[in-house]
């Protein structure tokens, strides 16, 4: 089974999404974890909205940190935003890591329904790129 590492800054909102679409869309082929480097201490509500919205598990989603990782033999690292890809440390037992950018919709404003609609939508974007990359070539580590 490969391991698949999210990482984003604060752990809150992208790479939360990415874990649990990740994990389910593995197929039992993956393990995901997603961390940041420095985690918020907890995942966005709106988060954990639009991931039940697909039907997937928000059980055991907890914002925590990077450095729980280190010395952990892992697949492949994905960095979801900007900032994480210059702030994380470089891990040792990381095999390849990829950088996805994708806008934080923590920063959206309005009313929490205006809001969920920019999370449904870095979702949506998460996920396909996600099942791209798990239906590519590209997915053999």
């Amino acid at each position: 089974m490969k391991k698949v590492l999210i990482l984003c800054t604060g752990n809150s909102c992208r790479s939360q999404m990415a874990q649990a679409i990740w994990q389910k869309a593995g197929n039992s082929k993956w393990v995901a974890s997603s961390a940041g480097s420095r985690p918020s201490g907890y995942v966005h509500p709106l988060a954990l909205r639009s991931i039940e919205e697909l039907g997937l598990s928000i059980e055991g989603l907890e914002s925590k940190s990077v450095d729980l990782f280190v010395g952990d033999e892992i697949d492949l690292a994905v960095t979801v935003c900007d900032h994480a890809k210059e702030a994380c440390p470089v891990l040792p037992g990381v095999s390849r890591t990829l950088h996805w950018p994708f806008e934080d919709p923590a920063d959206a404003t309005g009313s929490d329904d205006e809001k969920l609609i920019q999370f449904r939508k870095i979702r949506d974007q998460i996920k396909g790129q996600i099942e791209t990359f798990l239906t590519s070539d590209e997915n053999e580590c």
